[in-house]
């Protein structure tokens, strides 16, 4: 059967002497792995069409397991997201997430959009640091762990400071921290941006200044949160990590 999509490339791999295997993440039809053949030849028309971060329109024939493109047009290469490093790194990050958390048959018009939103904001030069952690947010919410930052997961309380619970799914006040003794303590100006990115679109996302105490507190509570509910191993979050030393 032939099919006709609209995606992003989110992992890409040799295949062969000549061949490359692509995983797209489609804007209707979830993930799926297509065989790009001659890839890796020179003068191949496809070859452009299997680098990481692009976005196409990609035409495969499929019967069973893998697909085998047919023909594929560029609609937004992404080019600047592998040639800086900075960017580079944490477009991995995102692309990584996403193969690695989302199922093959979770199609979402709404995931795609921001995954998209994320490559752009990062390519367009917005705080990478930020858009992960927003991003990060979105994972959470399509693998059902969608955390609530608007009152005590425990009693419902909305009022005073309050404390991230990652086992518990969200904050905890005062009053029920006994129930989570290890819960961080969140200051205000980070629970405010954390019910923030939890409402906000990507595809919205203005110019944002975050202070560097709180961007490290923001930081914290997302690794919490991905560590308790996703727990996937990932290179690119470990080669980030190498970057966040290096620059101290």
């Amino acid at each position: 059967m032939q099919y006709r999509v609209e995606g992003i490339v989110i992992r890409s791999m040799d295949y062969g002497e000549n061949n490359k295997i692509i995983t797209v993440y489609t804007k209707t039809n979830g993930k799926v792995g297509i065989i790009v053949r001659g890839a890796k030849k020179a003068k191949s028309r496809h070859g452009a069409m299997t680098q990481l971060f692009t976005y196409g329109e990609y035409l495969y024939f499929r019967n069973s397991g893998l697909g085998t493109l047919t023909h594929g047009e560029i609609i937004q290469s992404h080019h600047v997201l592998r040639e800086q490093l900075e960017m580079a790194a944490y477009s991995s990050y995102a692309a990584e997430l996403t193969d690695r958390v989302l199922q093959e048959e979770d199609a979402s018009v709404y995931m795609f959009e921001q995954l998209h939103a994320c490559l752009t904001s990062i390519e367009e030069g917005k705080d990478p640091q930020i858009i992960i952690q927003l991003y990060e947010l979105k994972i959470l919410e399509a693998a059902g762990y969608g955390p609530n930052f608007e009152n005590c997961v425990s009693c419902g309380n909305d009022q005073g400071s309050m404390a991230l619970s990652a086992r518990s799914g969200g904050v905890l006040c005062e009053r029920c921290r006994y129930r989570d003794p290890s819960a961080p303590v969140l200051t205000d100006g980070a629970l405010k941006l954390l019910r923030l990115f939890r409402r906000m679109d990507l595809r919205r996302l203005g110019a944002i200044q975050v202070k560097d105490e709180t961007k490290k507190q923001l930081k914290q509570a997302l690794r919490l949160l991905m560590d308790m509910h996703i727990n996937v191993n990932l290179k690119s979050r470990s080669f980030l990590d190498q970057m966040d030393k290096f620059t101290l």
